[in-house]
């Protein structure tokens, strides 16, 4: 038996490929970045939060979410008791997206003052004695403290040099109006290769070691430049994976017109999803692709983290639906089947409560392949695509020889027999085909693996058949 004390030592392997089991949507928009710990670190970078303080310290809060957009996202994810990671990108910047107010006039009642407007950047505020001659310091003569409204409140220190009650108190806000559809979209600076806006997909995957799964701009969606931004990143995140561009469809729109307004403005990528109209809930108002994308993470969850269900006919935490202007949307079920006949997920209210409604991409009705068609089908494809990437990476460069060429047709055949056997897969195979690969291709360093897949689709048409039976008089009586 061994006694005392001893080492031992352990070179390190190659690390094990991990498979992404969590889907990772990214959010773009605004947030009340004079609330943040550094206002000015937060624009144009992409940053993860894993529940409501965690957001707030990154990006402040607050109800206005017709200006913070971000703030929506973070309430229904973490207020529906769900934890991240969720990934955000402010474009609101500090610094340019501002609006200057000088000096004016103001009487401190019991030594203090809240300044009435929003988004104040506490280290822009300016206080200076009522003749301008004298300008106070901040934590010498003064505090500001932001109230549970999000407003500064100045107060007087005592013993510091304010000592009447006139003062003149100056200060930059933010201009969230500023934030227009073009600085959502962003682009990259062809000098400094610095990326803003949507073009910041390509570091989601360089910052967090994550795929993103869903792309989302909720209060710029709606827009069909933004929207084919979105849907051209979703194809081709750094050139290896798939996401999907999860929009909002015009909800100024009446019900009975938004097919044709999908149609016209392009809305029909399959790996779009489509959203519409607004929903209510508690007197606040989502974006309906913010409550779809909660309602697919909880969806994936409870399946392991695998898209493999569709997240039609879920519960969603809503209580109405609305137009933008307020108005309610009574949408009859056959209505709700036409939008989902036209690749619209909407939503329809059931014994129950509301429950998210429709199975179709973007693609539909001009692609009516199950493969393009079927969004958890489209996002199985998708969950398989990009984790293929991730497996695999670690075997490029590896001496293509027989052994290379046998593992990683083995492995990939277990892979995809273990999500058959979980039934995320109907069936599955991977080949590795002489026709395929020619010795010529394969001494350039080439090989080509085909993979072919089912997916299992949503049962959505189930009919019972019900007729009329008299014998069932006959033996009433036959005993």
């Amino acid at each position: 038996m061994a006694h005392g004390v001893k080492t031992t030592e352990t070179f390190n392997q190659e690390s094990a490929s991990v498979i992404q089991a969590n889907t990772l949507p990214v959010y773009f928009g605004t947030a009340p970045i004079h609330l943040a710990a550094d206002p000015y670190a937060v624009t144009d970078r992409v940053i993860l939060a894993n529940n409501m303080p965690e957001f707030k310290r990154k990006f402040g809060y607050v109800d206005d979410w017709e200006s913070y957009t971000l703030c929506e996202a973070a309430f229904a994810h973490f207020s529906d008791e769900q934890q991240g990671p969720i990934a955000f990108v402010n474009v609101l910047d500090a610094t340019t997206d501002v609006t200057v107010t000088a000096p004016a006039s103001v009487t401190l009642i019991d030594g203090a003052h809240t300044i009435a407007a929003d988004g104040v950047l506490k280290d822009k505020v300016i206080v200076t004695s009522s003749d301008s001659n004298t300008t106070y310091v901040l934590n010498t003569d003064y505090t500001l403290t932001f109230n549970a409204s999000g407003r500064l409140v100045l107060a007087v220190i005592t013993g510091g040099a304010i000592t009447g009650t006139d003062i003149r108190v100056g200060y930059t806000a933010l201009n969230p109006s500023a934030v227009t559809a073009s600085k959502l979209i962003g682009g990259t600076d062809v000098t400094t290769g610095v990326r803003t806006g949507l073009e910041l997909v390509e570091e989601v995957f360089q910052v967090t070691k994550l795929v993103p799964n869903l792309i989302l701009a909720p209060g710029y969606s709606d827009n069909p430049v933004v929207a084919s931004v979105m849907q051209a990143k979703a194809q081709d995140v750094n050139g290896l994976f798939e996401a999907y561009a999860v929009t909002d469809l015009d909800a100024s729109i009446k019900y009975m017109d938004v097919a044709e307004w999908k149609k016209e403005n392009g809305y029909d990528s399959m790996l779009n999803i489509n959203t519409y109209p607004l929903f209510t809930n508690k007197g606040k108002t989502f974006r309906s692709s913010t409550i779809a994308a909660v309602r697919m993470l909880a969806t994936d969850g409870a399946n392991g983290g695998f898209p493999v269900q569709t997240p039609s006919n879920q519960r969603i935490n809503v209580d109405g639906m609305v137009y933008k202007d307020g108005s309610p949307v009574f949408m009859p079920y056959d209505q709700a089947n036409v939008l989902n006949d036209n690749g619209i997920v909407t939503a329809i209210n059931w014994q129950d409560g509301y429950r998210l409604w429709g199975n179709k991409t973007g693609a539909y009705p001009e692609f009516k392949d199950a493969q393009r068609s079927f969004i958890p089908v489209r996002r199985m494809f998708s969950y398989v695509k990009n984790n293929l990437v991730l497996n695999y990476w670690s075997k490029v460069d590896n001496p293509l020889n027989k052994r290379l060429v046998e593992s990683v047709l083995d492995d990939a055949n277990i892979w995809i027999n273990g999500l058959v056997g979980a039934n995320l897969l109907v069936g599955g195979r991977v080949e590795f085909n002489s026709s395929d690969n020619p010795a010529e291709q394969l001494s350039a360093g080439k090989m080509i693996y085909r993979v072919i897949i089912t997916p299992p689709g949503p049962a959505e048409d189930i009919e019972f058949i019900v007729s009329y039976d008299s014998s069932y008089y006959a033996a009433m009586f036959a005993a």
